[in-house]
C-alpha cells in the first residue's frame, strides 16, 4: 500500500509541475476533462494516497541496520 501510495503522490506531483509551468493538466487531458467522472476518481485516489503518505512520516522502519 505504501509503494502504490507513493506512486499515486507522485504522479499527482509530475500533474501539479505540468499545470503550473505550463497549464496542461494530464490526468484531465487524457481522460475527458477535469470534470469526468475519471478524472474525479483519479484525484480522488491522488489525494486518499497523499493523506495515507502522512502516516509515512510517522511511522518507523522496522528494519534496523546495525551495521
Amino acid at each position: 500500500m505504501d509503494k502504490f501510495s507513493l506512486v499515486l503522490v507522485i504522479i499527482g506531483a509530475i500533474n501539479w509541475l505540468l499545470i503550473g509551468l505550463f497549464q496542461f493538466d494530464v490526468v484531465a487531458a487524457v481522460l475527458g476533462g477535469s470534470a469526468s467522472v475519471w478524472s474525479r476518481i483519479v484525484y480522488s485516489l491522488v489525494g486518499l494516497a497523499g493523506l495515507w503518505c502522512i502516516s509515512l512520516l510517522f511511522r518507523r522502519d522496522a528494519v534496523h541496520d546495525d551495521a
